[in-house]
């Protein structure tokens, strides 16, 4: 995997070129400021790029700035986005075009390697990767929505949903079994007014629905 990475602080930034070159994984360039980033997007077209939010010059959203341009000139681009705190506004615009290929996750998340590396594989393979504590800020702060509707059980699976895990996963997780997980799904969708669909993107579809709603 071809990994750009763009984040201003030295140390987590080495940090994750050395996690990621001892995955096997290649970091064909960094970035310490926003201005370098779309650059370096586009001259080395990656596999998969690694962006802090906020970034100088103006340390407001500059990261994010560069992930949406560069997703405009690269479709499709895999981008698994880095925030010091849950940023409701920013993590809503990354999602807001409903495609693959995005992630979402808090720097505290780079520590725990596996979890890390199993985002960016997710992200890598179309599919999204949102940190559980962004998942928990965001469904805590909208009530007027569809999803109130949702029961407890079907709140758990959308929850874990969010984060990108398959049925597999969600059953093994809520000790129950992969058609009763199907069926929750199965409601969630419908509750939140998502027709059927061959899209693998219902799962932060959902999510979105949801956050639009509110």
């Amino acid at each position: 995997m071809r990994v750009v990475i763009a984040e201003d602080n030295a140390l987590l930034r080495e940090g994750m070129v050395l996690l990621l070159n001892s995955a096997g994984h290649e970091v064909v360039a960094v970035a310490s400021s926003g201005p370098e980033v779309l650059p370096a997007l586009l001259e080395h077209r990656p596999d998969a790029a690694v962006l802090d939010v906020r970034m100088p010059p103006g340390f407001r959203d500059e990261g994010l700035r560069a992930a949406l341009a560069a997703r405009r000139e690269i479709p499709g681009l895999p981008v698994l986005v880095l925030s010091q705190y849950v940023e409701e506004t920013y993590a809503t615009e990354l999602l807001a075009d409903g495609a693959g290929g995005l992630g979402y996750l808090l720097k505290d998340r780079v520590g725990r390697v596996e979890e890390f590396l199993d985002a960016l594989e997710r992200v890598v393979a179309g599919g999204t990767a949102l940190d559980p504590e962004v998942v928990k800020e965001l469904m805590t702060r909208r009530r007027d929505d569809p999803v109130d509707s949702l029961t407890p059980r079907e709140r758990e699976v959308l929850h874990l949903m969010a984060e990108g895990r398959d049925n597999t996963t969600i059953a093994r997780t809520l000790v129950v079994s992969e058609r009763a997980v199907s069926k929750h799904i199965g409601n969630v969708f419908a509750k939140l007014g998502l027709p059927p669909s061959d899209s693998g993107h219902r799962r932060v579809l959902a999510v979105l629905a949801y956050l639009n709603k509110g």
